[in-house]
């Protein structure tokens, strides 16, 4: 007698073979990044998207060049920009990444 087949509907979907990113504070943002963060939407409290109309209040910081583990440049304030969760989504699938 043979064994049953078990349904493991994600078993071969691209994400199950990538090997696993690290947890966000093992990738930098941990809390003095939260601290960084929650001062420079104070300062930015506003969308700064390429589109002038989007004047929705900014919920992310994003990294205008991505940083790729470099630490200086992910700590430089000059490379920040304030955006919502959809103008930063929008962003980063429109540079090849994914969304998180």
């Amino acid at each position: 007698m043979s064994p049953v087949p078990t349904f493991r509907p994600f078993a071969t979907t691209p994400a199950a073979s990538e090997p696993q990113r690290g947890s966000a504070s093992a990738r930098g943002y941990g809390r003095r990044w939260q601290k960084a963060r929650k001062q420079f939407l104070l300062e930015h409290p506003t969308c700064q998207c390429s589109d002038p109309t989007c004047q929705r209040p900014a919920t992310e910081v994003d990294h205008i060049r991505p940083h790729r583990g470099d630490y200086d440049l992910f700590w430089d304030e000059a490379n920040w920009q304030a955006l919502t969760k959809e103008c930063h989504s929008r962003k980063t699938v429109s540079e090849g990444r994914k969304t998180y």
